[in-house]
């Protein structure tokens, strides 16, 4: 495509802001009514989608995409199910618009509260995650945003399969198209320009590699939700439940590995490594994860290699993890606070006082005890699908639902009330 031809991201912009007046302005029960109308014509059509994503997974498949990378990118009948179960979930969700807290009165004779609103006009930028495509504008119509959708190339067909089907139905609400705006233009530039259109755009939520992530944080004239990997832990300490550890670093590891909340790292107290570790040996050997131990542990796995502080640091997403045996509780905290990436991290202890001082001095944006990893998602804490993940303080942190699409205002309440 020439430079004179070449998409325009801005008119899309602006499009989108004109549709965001309009968003903000629906009520509950049209928002849960064309998100239901939504969910269930993304069933009826879903041999279409499907159909369009086999052309980009063996597009993928031609281009060398990496196993994890296909995963992510691969809709079967199930996960096209589960996205019209996420988006139902989105609409059984309280809506966060319009309510009020905090409102209290002043000694001036005012009453003072706050209201949620939308945010405005939200820019995804995600790799090959195609179920974001409807998940993201679900949670961005419910919370009364327009949202611009910029996939990456390698889910192309899958991404505007799904947003033909999302304008259909706003079109059958009589409501604009461009609430869910779509690039058609895989091209870098298009992310460019889009990351400086301030004047149209409140917030850009990258989803994908490190690289992607920091690309957008460094170019962008629009405030940015930062992830950039999930470098998940799990400590087992010297009080855990053997059965409870083993358990969780399975699942943590292994049910989904190219997910950001899978495991990356075991942390092993000394005084229960020779019990424990020969049988997180055996268990991991089941699911073929590729071992990175420490010295002190590296006997007790066939096949393991000799951890580095760049395996400490990985996110393998893969049956591949890092492993180390720590000689008290506080190493394992040092650990943590060291190679952390915000994101998740887990402890097993039958101690309380030692589970309640790991959630205090662990400061990642899920902390969880006694609990596999892979419950560190919007939809298992009860936010219904996420539209990403923050390991940024600023404006939220940790998975991110429908309030964390939203800000306040302050409202003011008075009886010819005037300033003295």
């Amino acid at each position: 495509m020439s430079s004179d031809t070449r998409f325009d991201i801005a008119k899309l912009a602006k499009k989108a802001r004109q549709a965001s007046l309009q968003a903000a302005q629906l009520n509950s029960e049209i928002k849960n009514k064309l998100l239901t109308a939504m969910a269930s014509n993304i069933i009826a059509n879903q041999s279409a989608i499907i159909a369009e994503n086999s052309k980009d997974i063996s597009a993928g498949e031609a281009k060398g995409l990496s196993t994890a990378m296909l995963d992510r990118l691969l809709l079967t009948p199930e996960r096209i199910k589960g996205i019209s179960d996420a988006i139902i979930d989105i609409v059984n969700l309280p809506d966060p618009v319009g309510s009020r807290s905090a409102m209290t009165n002043r000694p001036t004779g005012i009453e003072v509260g706050k209201m949620r609103i939308p945010l405005g006009v939200i820019a995804m930028i995600y790799e090959a995650r195609p179920n974001v495509t409807a998940e993201a504008a679900a949670l961005c119509l419910k919370s009364g945003n327009a949202v611009i959708l910029r996939g990456g190339s390698e889910a192309l067909h899958s991404n505007l399969a799904i947003a033909a089907i999302l304008h259909d139905t706003l079109k059958e609400f009589s409501l604009q198209p461009d609430m869910v705006c779509v690039v058609p233009d895989p091209d870098r530039s298009v992310i460019e320009k889009l990351l400086t259109l301030n004047q149209d755009i409140d917030l850009v939520i990258p989803r994908g590699g490190e690289g992607l992530i920091r690309y957008v944080s460094d170019n962008s004239r629009i405030p940015v939700i930062q992830h950039f990997k999930g470098v998940c832990h799990l400590f087992v300490d010297k009080y855990a439940d053997i059965n409870k550890a083993v358990n969780i670093l399975v699942n943590g590891k292994t049910q989904r590995p190219s997910a950001c909340n899978s495991l990356e790292t075991l942390l092993v107290h000394q005084d229960i490594a020779d019990e424990f570790l020969p049988i997180a040996a055996t268990a991991l050997a089941e699911f073929n994860v590729k071992v990175h131990a420490c010295e002190k542990s590296l006997g007790k796995f066939t096949g393991g290699s000799l951890a580095t502080d760049e395996d400490y640091d990985a996110e393998y997403l893969a049956q591949e993890i890092a492993i180390k045996q720590v000689s008290d509780y506080d190493q394992a905290i040092a650990h943590i606070q060291q190679f952390s990436s915000d994101h998740t991290e887990v402890i097993v202890t039958q101690d309380y006082s030692r589970a309640n001082e790991f959630v205090r001095r662990i400061n990642s944006s899920v902390v969880m005890v006694n609990a596999s990893s892979r419950f560190s998602d919007g939809g298992e804490l009860g936010l219904g699908s996420e539209i990403g993940i923050s390991t940024s303080k600023l404006h939220a942190y940790g998975p991110m639902g429908l309030e964390a699409l939203t800000t306040e205002k302050f409202v003011v309440f008075g009886e010819g009330a005037v300033r003295k």
